[in-house]
């Protein structure tokens, strides 16, 4: 990603998840996508490891649609190597877009 500091994402997503923490749930799936499968990251890895301690942390409070993806030996190891939803992918694509 030209031009763009992981610390730019990571100050983004937290300002999203001050507004709502069921964002971290797909924040947490698009990191893992840009780090495992793209091998291209887009958080620090200090963040992305307190984002995984953030959802367990909030995990019995957390609502979103793709938390089921997501599991506490998951969390706890602190990556992800699931499948990815379409939209994740998407999601990441189009974050990066605009950062170029």
């Amino acid at each position: 990603m030209v031009g763009c500091k992981q610390n730019d994402y990571d100050k983004q997503c937290l300002d999203c998840i001050d507004d709502s923490i069921n964002l971290t749930v797909p924040w947490y799936l698009i990191a893992s996508y840009a780090y495992y499968e793209e091998s291209n990251p887009i958080f620090s890895d200090s963040y992305f490891d307190t984002l995984a301690k953030n959802i367990l942390k909030e995990w019995n409070k957390l609502e979103h649609y793709h938390k089921h993806l997501l599991d506490r030996d998951v969390l706890e190891a602190g990556s992800y190597l699931g499948e990815y939803p379409t939209i994740v992918i998407d999601s990441l694509h189009e974050l990066q877009k605009g950062k170029k």
